[in-house]
């Protein structure tokens, strides 16, 4: 229940964040990555720009953004040193 009510917490506040087209095309929401945390480890997640892509530090992780969208699945992520 608390998962849900969290889930349309985060939906109520997207949709009272800037439209997309205020943003580069392949840019992500600033709202959408303060509230992204890594599944795995629940830490902050660093934006990197150049590679689209979210960083854990935590988890060695380096989690893709496609089209915008952060995929936010460990087994799509690529491991960092």
């Amino acid at each position: 229940m608390t998962e849900m009510i969290e889930i349309e917490s985060v939906r109520a506040e997207l949709s009272m964040s800037s439209p997309s087209s205020d943003r580069p095309a392949d840019s992500v929401d600033p709202k959408l990555l303060e509230i992204l945390v890594c599944p795995l480890t629940k830490t902050p997640l660093e934006y990197d720009a150049e590679k689209q892509e979210l960083i854990s530090r935590a988890a060695k992780l380096a989690y893709p953004i496609r089209d915008g969208i952060p995929i936010m699945l460990p087994e799509e992520a690529r491991r960092i040193d």
